[in-house]
């Protein structure tokens, strides 16, 4: 069973991520904050990473670069309510999958998933 991280500082994101996510059949593991997805036992064993970009503390862009920086090449989509074209370019620059500004369809994020869970880019 392929293993979704969903990292997010709103509860209801967490939530309806899951239940959606394991509407498709995912294992989906959630996390409040990037710090507690790096301090959690987990790290390694993802198939993919749904992540906020701005989160109180560690953001999404700086979560990214620290799995990285640990040889993790884990697929990474970022989610925003806050679509700045520059972050969009740092993201895709870091190594992002996929980048979706909220609110968004729930079979965009699918679609994303299952595409870069192929190895290719997502949306």
């Amino acid at each position: 069973m392929q293993v979704i991280s969903v990292i997010d500082d709103d509860p209801s994101v967490r939530a309806a991520a899951d239940n959606l996510l394991s509407s498709h059949g995912y294992e989906v593991r959630t996390f409040a904050s990037a710090e507690a997805f790096l301090q959690s036992a987990h790290t390694d064993d993802s198939s993919c990473i749904v992540t906020d970009v701005q989160m109180p503390g560690m953001s999404g862009l700086d979560l990214l670069v620290a799995v990285r920086g640990y040889g993790n090449q884990t697929p990474f989509i970022f989610i925003t309510a806050f679509a700045d074209p520059s972050v969009q370019i740092r993201a895709q620059k870091a190594g992002a999958a996929g980048f979706l500004e909220k609110p968004f369809p729930s079979s965009v994020l699918i679609k994303c998933i299952e595409a870069v869970l192929r190895g290719k880019q997502g949306i």
